[in-house]
């Protein structure tokens, strides 16, 4: 072109309509971002690996974030566990080695210290690591110090629903407990766990509106305790009835896939759960 301005003009919106498309292809991808959910993985789903085994996994399923458990091998070239007491120097390399694999970490636990020491440790990993929610299943004399960390930290504590005899099946008694001690202090809805524990998953997510900080998605082939996970969608958990609820409450937070079943090659399993999750929404 003779006029250099012209040129410039064209230059930057062309530079402007690839940057669009770029974005509306990562949408397409990703719609579940437009609601505000985070939709990962617990690192349990894949706990016959080492954390950066299952980051890799992670990735392959086209998950953005991890939610880690605390005793799984670091791997990866680093020694130690993903536990709460690492030293400093440990967090950051793991965190560089996150960076670089393009998964977030968002969640931590199932983890519950043994006292305000301990607790307030767990905090200050949660701050260094940049969690936002750990999920936990503390004693009830315990919530109202948790309570105080969390408006201290302004991270998220999910309390999570294991089968009996935790005490936290019962989605009533969990509300009961947390109470308004802190709009940091809420639930993690496992609704795969509620199913186990004969409850229904949608009913419990009403009672819990506004509460539910923090999710672990399953789908369940059957409504007993010794049910186990199949493909999202294709079980007894009801998932259309349960995205369009967190929808109705406008959720925000992280979605955890955990797929407790086909340890050792369950990576095909979260893919195509994913998939259905996404075309559903």
């Amino acid at each position: 072109m003779k006029n250099p301005l012209i040129f410039l003009l064209f230059v930057a919106v062309l530079s402007y309509g690839c940057k669009s498309r770029k974005v509306g292809q990562q949408a397409n991808a990703y719609p579940e971002e437009r609601l505000g959910w985070k939709l990962g993985s617990q690192a349990y789903t894949f706990n016959r690996f080492d954390f950066f085994q299952a980051i890799a996994k992670i990735d392959s399923c086209k998950l953005r974030y991890v939610e880690a458990f605390p005793g799984q091998r670091i791997g990866g070239g680093l020694e130690g566990r993903m536990d709460y007491h690492m030293p400093a120097e440990r967090r950051q390399q793991i965190l560089a080695r996150l960076k670089d694999s393009g998964v977030t970490l968002y969640g931590y636990g199932v983890v519950t210290p043994r006292s305000a020491d301990e607790w307030k440790q767990l905090f200050e990993f949660a701050k260094a690591m940049g969690i936002r929610t750990i999920t936990s299943e503390p004693p009830v004399a315990d919530l109202d110090m948790i309570a105080g960390l969390c408006n201290t930290y302004k991270i998220n504590v999910a309390l999570h629903n294991h089968p009996k005899p935790s005490i936290y099946w019962d989605v009533d008694f969990a509300l009961q407990s947390i109470g308004t001690k802190s709009r940091y202090l809420g639930l993690c809805a496992d609704i795969g766990h509620w199913v186990r524990s004969g409850l229904d998953p949608v009913a419990c997510m009403k009672k819990a509106r506004g509460r539910v900080l923090h999710m672990h998605f399953k789908d369940l082939n059957e409504k007993s305790a010794r049910a186990h996970d199949v493909h999202w969608g294709s079980g007894v958990s009801n998932i259309p009835a349960v995205l369009t609820e967190l929808k109705e409450q406008r959720f925000k937070g992280m979605i955890s896939a955990e797929y407790e079943y086909n340890w050792k090659n369950n990576a095909p399993d979260v893919a195509a759960s994913v998939a259905f999750f996404r075309s559903a929404l």
